[in-house]
């Protein structure tokens, strides 16, 4: 019977494939693979297995001449070595229930059973790697591992997650889990030496990185694994919320609202700033007054009411300004006459919503204003401004508005108040003019007396307009170190021509503030270094006494499990794990050469095997204990 009946396809394969691979060394003739298999119709997986089986088995068919090599004998190992390693790990685990979870597929070890396994392997050094793991319990891939020097950075592995040992046989493609898991690593370590934005990231992971990461789940995860806190908007006031609609109106001509804006006008190149002052009513929204001049000043406003009152017919109530100093000044008080004049509420710019939701319009539909001429350039460019202002305000108070039933504001003006409502009216504005009249009052008695003497003359000699004395009052509230030193800056930019055009008091309020808050700032400064020494020392002494006690323990492995513990427990950066490493340091400078180098590594290992901190902390504070044992400076 021939051999290759005896012999199944694959077996017959494989001893053609080895006698293929001993005629090719000696240079002789041989079948290519692809007839081998053809011939003998086996699979090429099987027939290579085989063949692999064949060339290991062929060395033990024919011993070689000459007495066998005689084996060379293992150190004797304690017979209850490994015992003892069982029984203390076991008295662990009973000592420390949750310490090793057990799942369907994985296991995990949490940091103490770690750092315990790796004290134990130093008391029994003589078993090895592998009948030590067997003893713990451990398998031997993952107690390999915790032997190693702790992880690098690139490593896939999370920042606070644990490694866990699988209990099956690895598959041929990696788990979803797994896949997952580098993923989000790869997004971390990415994060870590990236210096552009958060949008410039999030298309670098998904196009460069190729990982499928929205961006809500890579701010997530720089959030929890890196400590990036994301920026939010501050979004409305809630008091602008609870405010809206709270402005009391009355009737058309009751109250106007008046206010200026700066407009540029470029002609022939040059480029002009004019004011252009609005009056808005404030039931209708009608504009009533414009003017065009040079600056926001008492002339401006005067202006600007009386085109009002030549439009309408007839003058307000009531006219609200803003607390500038030259709406305040007595010219503006003798052109109003029987009109009740009402400071704007400070920091509420909502108080002259009509009139600033009127220059919000105006400046969207507002084109450029470029003239190209030579003759009369200012006067043509204020002339210019005004005819488009007129224009604007002409055919947005006849635009009908659908919030007010299709009426326009031409409409809404022409409304006759009764004199009951005048009336009113007129009693309610005069009151709240009153109560901020006696606000300010009160507000300038609890003012110290030099203070404000101080002011009225320095305002004097400086040529500042504050009639009302609003803004002497609020200077005079500031520490007088902050005021003393705010008028000699003020002089002394007025003195070297650096102040801003247009600059008046409030520029020299401005000024005081910022000295002001200049001086808290010291005064933090320094209530703050001293606050924070005495508190450093206040946390230096209990933990140098706690490390006192701690080191008067006589063994040096259980001294290092309790330095590394204390720690990797408290947070990167901060002083106490800082003091925690140097007192790693202290124990290990204590002893020389090979002892010294056993200590660091069974340190760094303790180290690494706290998987609670992110392989970058791990590294950071095996650095620093190598950095301080061993300087290179």
């Amino acid at each position: 019977m021939p051999v290759s009946a005896l012999l199944c396809p694959a077996s017959l394969a494989a001893v053609l494939l080895v006698g293929r691979g001993i005629a090719e060394e000696h240079g002789l003739e041989r079948p290519e693979v692809n007839a081998i298999l053809a011939a003998t119709g086996a699979s090429k997986s099987q027939a290579y297995e085989l063949a692999g089986r064949l060339r290991a088995a062929l060395p033990a068919l024919a011993r070689a001449p000459g007495r066998p090599a005689k084996e060379k004998e293992q150190p004797a190992e304690p017979a209850d070595s490994a015992g003892e390693v069982t029984c203390a790990v076991l008295a662990y685990v009973m000592a420390h229930p949750g310490c090793v979870d057990r799942g369907s597929e994985r296991k995990r070890y949490s940091t103490s059973f770690r750092r315990f396994v790796l004290r134990l392997r130093v008391d029994h050094a003589s078993l090895s790697v592998e009948r030590f793991a067997d003893a713990a319990g451990v398998p031997v891939g993952t107690f390999k591992d915790w032997l190693r020097e702790p992880a690098c950075a690139g490593e896939a592995m999370t920042a606070d997650a644990e490694p866990v040992e699988a209990t099956q046989a690895p598959s041929s493609e990696p788990a979803a889990a797994d896949v997952q898991t580098f993923q989000f690593q790869t997004v971390i370590h990415a994060w870590s030496r990236w210096s552009g934005s958060f949008l410039d990231f999030c298309r670098h992971v998904q196009r460069d990185l190729h990982v499928p990461f929205g961006r809500d789940l890579v701010r997530h995860i720089l959030a929890v694994h890196c400590g990036r806190a994301p920026s939010r908007r501050a979004g409305r006031s809630p008091d602008e919320l609870a405010l809206r609609g709270a402005f009391r109106t009355w009737f058309p001509g009751a109250q106007w609202v008046g206010d200026g804006m700066e407009v540029p006008v470029v002609v022939d190149g040059q480029r002009f700033v004019f004011n252009l002052e609005l009056d808005v009513d404030a039931c209708s929204d009608s504009f009533v007054g414009v003017s065009v001049r040079d600056n926001e000043d008492s002339a401006a406003v005067v202006e600007a009411f009386s085109s009002g009152v030549e439009t309408t017919g007839a003058a307000p109530l009531a006219l609200l300004l803003d607390n500038k100093p030259s709406n305040h000044a007595p010219e503006v008080d003798a052109a109003l006459g029987d009109t009740i004049r009402i400071r704007a509420t400070i920091e509420r710019p909502q108080n002259k919503a009509h009139v600033e939701g009127a220059f919000g319009l105006f400046s969207q539909v507002l084109p450029p204003l470029v003239l190209d001429t030579r003759q009369r350039s200012r006067d043509l460019a204020r002339g210019f401004l005004g005819l488009v202002a007129e224009v604007w305000a002409r055919a947005t108070n006849h635009r009908p508005r659908k919030d007010r039933g299709g009426r326009s504001r031409v409409d809404l003006y022409s409304a006759t108040p009764t004199v009951e409502q005048s009336e009113q009216a007129r009693h309610a504005l005069r009151d709240l003019a009153e109560r901020q009249e006696q606000a300010r009052r009160t507000r300038e008695a609890r003012c110290r007396p030099e203070m404000l003497a101080l002011l009225d003359q320095e305002f004097a000699r400086l040529g500042l307009l504050d009639p009302e004395r609003h803004v002497r009052v609020a200077i005079a509230g500031y520490p007088a170190n902050a005021i003393v030193d705010g008028l000699h800056v003020f002089d002394a930019k007025l003195r070297a021509k650096t102040l801003p055009e247009g600059a008046d008091a409030r520029y020299l309020l401005g000024i005081v503030k910022n000295v002001a808050a200049q001086n808290e700032i010291e005064i933090l400064a320094e209530l703050l270094y001293r606050g924070r020494t005495e508190m450093r020392e206040r946390i230096f002494a209990s933990l140098r006494a706690e490390r006192d006690a701690l080191r008067a323990q006589p063994d040096v492995l259980h001294v290092l499990d309790n330095f590394v513990e204390r720690a990797t427990q408290r947070p990167a950066g901060g002083l106490e794990r800082t003091f925690w490493l140097d007192a790693i340091v202290e124990a290990l400078r204590e002893r020389d050469g090979p002892e010294q180098e056993r200590l660091f590594k069974h340190a760094a290992r303790l180290v690494g095997a706290t998987f609670s901190l992110s392989p970058r902390e791990r590294q950071d504070a095996v650095r620093y204990v190598a950095d301080r044992l061993i300087p290179l400076e």
